[in-house]
């Protein structure tokens, strides 16, 4: 009687050799783990809406308020100079009677797309030269000789040196942002790589006849993900400050193109009278540069892979 009850408890299993070669495991997606690393965190919410609200007002806004800072309707009209906030002038009015909030976000506009077109040239120079140089011994000799002596001149130094020879300008300071701006990003990516391409599998690989070419691609930038994007976080606001900072001192943007250095440095003549119009522009600055710098450690966190390990 025992045994039968013990011959109840099991259950004669079949082998079958291609069931035994599957693997069960969950599927897994890089960046799905990372979108939800990312929104995990509820901060990420605010900081994303006030990212929104920021490119909102300064792409889609300035097409419709129609400000442009070589016309001045008001000049006439002294009543309307330096007025103080109100619901018809959110941030009250400049030193021609125009809109504040529409000089500002105009400016705001200008500001980010140099920003931006600065941080892409920089950035894919930096990661496509970077991975060679560190791949590449050869390579390596030469562009080291070449960061030691451009690294050896500070950036803004010779920016500001370039837009004195060359003109104020939109172009000409993107020109100067990323003349030599890249090569510090080409020189931390190939600290990265060095660190990366000598490990086991990429010797194994290398043994296999693998190209070089191939095994940057495949093999060593999808390691560092998280931290092209953590550079990515450090150049756009960078690039807003060194905007800022040169067309404040006369040298970066010129006095046709809106920027938030140039309305800055036309509103700093008013701080004892009317502080507003200089701290408003200023107060702007900051947040922009701040969220999207909090935006992109956000993103270079969440893109870690040790982040989505449970």
């Amino acid at each position: 009687m025992a045994d039968s009850k013990k011959e109840n408890l099991f259950e004669l299993v079949s082998s079958d050799y291609i069931e035994s070669e599957k693997i069960v495991a969950p599927k897994y997606s890089y960046w799905n783990s990372v979108a939800r690393s990312f929104f995990s965190k509820k901060i990420n919410y605010i900081v994303l809406f006030l990212l929104f609200l920021i490119f909102f007002l300064s792409f889609v806004q300035p097409e419709f308020s129609g400000y442009d800072p070589m016309v001045t309707p008001n000049i006439n009209k002294p009543e309307t100079w330096l007025l103080n906030p109100s619901f018809k002038y959110w941030f009250g009015t400049d030193d021609y009677g125009n809109s504040l909030f529409d000089a500002v976000w105009a400016g705001a506009r200008t500001s980010l797309l140099l920003s931006f077109i600065a941080s892409i040239i920089n950035m894919f120079l930096g990661v496509v030269i970077g991975a060679i140089w560190g791949y590449s011994k050869t390579v390596d000799k030469f562009m080291t000789e070449v960061y030691n002596v451009v690294s050896n001149v500070p950036l803004i130094l010779f920016i500001m040196v370039f837009m004195y020879i060359v003109g104020a300008g939109f172009w000409q300071l993107v020109a100067a942002m990323t003349i030599t701006g890249w090569i510090y990003i080409a020189y931390f990516i190939r600290t990265q790589v060095i660190i990366i391409r000598d490990r086991e599998y990429n010797l194994a690989s290398r043994c296999l006849g693998t190209g070089k070419m191939r095994m940057i691609k495949n093999n060593i930038l999808p390691y560092m993900t998280s931290v092209i994007v953590t550079l990515l976080s450090r150049e756009l606001p960078s690039y807003i400050s060194y905007e800022v900072f040169l067309s404040y001192i006369g040298v970066g943007i010129d006095n046709r193109t809106p920027s938030l250095g140039r309305l800055i440095q036309n509103m700093s003549v008013y701080m004892d009278n009317k502080p507003h119009v200089f701290w408003i522009p200023v107060i702007v600055a900051s947040v922009v540069t701040v969220t999207l710098y909090v935006i992109g450690q956000s993103l270079a966190d969440s893109s870690d892979p040790k982040t989505h390990m449970m």
